[in-house]
């Protein structure tokens, strides 16, 4: 089975990489691989997915620390009460638990990391040499791991699934519904997943309905005329602008949000009119702007 690619390798970045780095690199790379805007090409969604992955870990501090410690484990360790930033990298250091009222600490060498974390070991081994022994290891192994799941807009709009290691080894599949909330919990035997949104380039989710910013020529804004928006289903629809459409407008274009998980009717677009200047300006708008009161 392939391996998870490294979170840093998929953003491009070094181990080193601040927030800030996260951030922009994310980004630049969503709004390039974005489903939207490579309507049809499945190795941009799959990109884009591998991106929105690698940054919910990444931008948020505690998985960040339990990712630099313990990689692609790093949700079964969450889940088993394993506290971040315990000193130490992937290949060695310390760690400690949360288990009771004080905090165990106990450090491991390079070689027994590469051991709990290599081929021929297994996360489960780490439950054993941490909590002590074969019934604390079947304590977690019989316990429901909550993870979370984190999916873009567009999957949320047409459905999708993840695959979600537990402890041992196991493997589930979790389906995730059209149109599902975010903080919903999915549970399949022996897991809780919690739904989280990535950060979309281009849409902003409101319930059901979506906000996307659309430009509008100046033109097109004064004498009103017909523009384009993209769309969370790919491509993109024609609209009416009224005239005289102030910058910041709102239109709405029903039925083109996201579905109702229940089945009820779906949530609306609403397209948000940026006007555009025209820039450079001729010199038959220069001379029409210069004759407008101030």
């Amino acid at each position: 089975m392939a391996k998870t690619r490294d979170f840093y390798d998929v953003l491009g970045l070094p181990r080193t990489a601040g927030q800030k780095e996260i951030g922009a690199a994310f980004r630049k790379l969503a709004r390039k691989h974005h489903p939207d805007l490579n309507a049809g090409d499945k190795e941009a969604e799959a990109r884009f997915k591998e991106i929105s992955e690698a940054h919910e870990v990444l931008s948020d501090p505690k998985k960040k620390s339990l990712y630099d410690q313990f990689g692609s484990n790093w949700a079964a360790a969450q889940a088993a009460g394993v506290q971040p930033g315990a000193g130490g990298g992937r290949r060695g250091g310390g760690f400690r638990t949360a288990a009771g009222p004080s905090v165990q600490y106990r450090t491991v060498t390079p070689e027994e990391m590469e051991d709990l974390f290599g081929e021929a070991g297994g996360f489960g081994d780490m439950f054993g040499s941490i909590f002590g022994g074969g019934r604390a290891r079947s304590r977690v192994e019989a316990s429901e791991v909550e993870t979370p799941i984190t999916v873009s807009l567009t999957e949320v709009y047409r459905g999708t699934s993840r695959t979600v290691e537990l402890p041992g080894g196991r493997r589930v599949e979790v389906n995730v519904p059209p149109g599902v909330k975010e903080g919903t919990v999915l549970r399949v035997p022996g897991l809780r997943a919690r739904v989280q949104l990535a950060p979309d380039p281009l849409f902003t989710r409101d319930g059901k309905d979506v906000r996307v910013a659309v430009p509008v020529p100046l033109q097109v804004a004064l004498l009103g005329g017909e523009v384009a928006a993209p769309t969370l289903k790919g491509g993109q629809v024609q609209f009416k602008v009224p005239a005289e459409t102030q910058n910041g407008t709102k239109i709405r274009l029903r039925g083109l949000g996201l579905p109702d998980p229940k089945g009820g009717p779906a949530g609306d677009l609403y397209a948000e009119v940026k006007v555009q200047l025209p820039v450079p300006m001729d010199d038959r708008t220069r001379e029409w702007a210069s004759e407008q009161p101030r």
